[in-house]
């Protein structure tokens, strides 16, 4: 039986999280000891999920064999994981590999992360046949999600889009003073628009570090800390894209600039985007866009007078229908894939029982054959038709035993075996590559 319990930005908070991502090494060996016959970890800044195949462990066991492993203890898990099990798994492993549980719908990164999810299972002997079918299946199914859908697109979309529903109130982008706070993928993505837009004068800044490395390969100013908040309130228009998981940007940076002008800092009515109309017509001198999930700015920023602000919320209230249809394709992908995948290893449910009936029927062909050699059949004519009786005998019960696993029912067809030849599957095994 597979089972996977889930603690992801959906359920847990950051701060848990952080901590379980710390040592995953230690954790599949731990759920192993625990009776798993097989675990797969996979642990990213926001999900942590163990993958298991056992016939014994229950979701109890294994929170226990992952507070062992981690030193949380398990009270702290309470209501911060779920458990998917049995035939959900697929399409639940399935929908994270393809981006559809992302914080950025349809980000490319977790595919890498499942995929090395698995070969660090391989490199510490904790995966089993089952869960290497399972991610390998994974990976085929977040590839068609890739080919055939545009969810891989969303996020990129995301900022085109931001960035169309500034426009009503930005007549000249190469006059925009503009702060980038981000160094990562929509970071690059977020750079390039703005650029096709005719933004010149950029800067960005990196809550992690990384701001002087990325200024250098992208050709603009580089903020240090210490520049930060005055570079933030010079700025027209404001950018957030960073997987941080507290807000990078907030009052704490903006009240500066009025202090320093000597006229206080006076906190107005809400300046932000209507969920019907997301930009107004009054004269902001600042625009501030949240592209980061969770929110990289403080909410407060939108009740600063002057300030106007934009977040992923609104953005996806104004995504094209295309957009919003890409992960309705995407999980309609999914869920075939996972189709796939269950009538496939219900099809290998009812191997060893098909191979030691074909076993067994082989070798009485062989025993008759000799039989008949011995007899005078120089010809082969009698060796031809009985290896044709037999392979039409042995035709309807394979196609058979098949449809029964895909419907559950494969136990049918080995207890007919055992009652009708005295057959065990398994039976044989060393005669599967010539009956193939």
């Amino acid at each position: 039986m597979l089972l996977c319990v889930t603690a992801s930005h959906k359920t847990a908070s950051f701060e848990l999280l952080e901590r379980l991502s710390r040592n995953p090494e230690n954790v599949a060996p731990s759920l192993m000891e625990a009776g798993a016959q097989g675990a797969v970890v996979l642990a990213t800044c926001n999900r942590f999920e163990a993958y298991i195949e056992s016939d014994g462990l229950d979701q109890s066991a294994v929170v226990d064999a992952v507070a062992r492993a981690t030193g949380i203890p398990a009270s702290e898990f309470d209501g911060a994981y779920r458990t998917v099990a049995d035939r959900h798994v697929a399409e639940h492993l399935f929908a994270v590999a393809s981006g559809l549980e992302s914080v950025v719908s349809g980000e490319g990164e977790i595919a890498g992360q499942v995929r090395r999810a698995l070969s660090d299972a391989r490199e510490a002997g904790t995966t089993s046949s089952e869960l290497e079918r399972l991610f390998q299946r994974a990976s085929q199914a977040q590839r068609k999600v890739k080919n055939v859908t545009a969810l891989h697109r969303a996020g990129r979309s995301l900022v085109r889009l931001s960035l169309e529903l500034a426009d009503s109130r930005i007549a000249d982008w190469s006059a925009e003073r503009v702060l980038l706070v981000g160094t990562g993928e929509y970071a690059a993505v977020t750079l390039a628009t703005l650029r096709e837009r005719g933004a010149v004068d950029i800067s960005v800044f990196s809550p992690s570090g990384r701001a002087e490395l990325f200024a250098k390969k992208h050709g603009i100013r580089a903020v240090r800390d210490t520049e930060y908040a005055s570079v933030a309130q010079g700025s027209t228009l404001l950018i957030t894209c960073t997987t941080a998981t507290e807000p990078v940007l907030g009052p704490a940076q903006l009240l500066r600039s009025a202090a320093a002008d000597g006229g206080g800092c006076p906190i107005g009515p809400a300046a932000g985007f209507a969920a019907q109309s997301p930009v107004t017509d009054a004269p902001h001198s600042q625009l501030v866009i949240d592209l980061g999930m969770p929110r990289n700015v403080d909410p407060q920023v939108a009740h600063l007078e002057g300030v106007a602000l934009l977040d992923l919320e609104t953005i996806r209230l104004h995504a094209p229908l295309e957009e919003l249809q890409a992960a309705d394709a995407a999980r309609v992908v999914v869920r075939e894939a996972a189709e796939s995948f269950h009538a496939d290893g219900s099809r290998q449910s009812v191997t060893p029982a098909v191979v030691a009936f074909r076993t067994h029927i082989f070798g009485l062909l062989e025993a008759e054959i000799d039989r008949a050699r011995r007899r005078g059949d120089e010809d082969g004519l009698v060796e031809q038709a009985m290896r044709h009786l037999a392979g039409v005998l042995l035709h309807t019960p394979t196609v058979r035993a098949h449809e029964l696993a895909a419907e559950g029912r494969g136990e049918e067809f080995t207890a007919a075996l055992e009652t009708l030849y005295g057959l065990a599957p398994g039976a044989g095994r060393a005669a599967e590559s010539d009956i193939a």
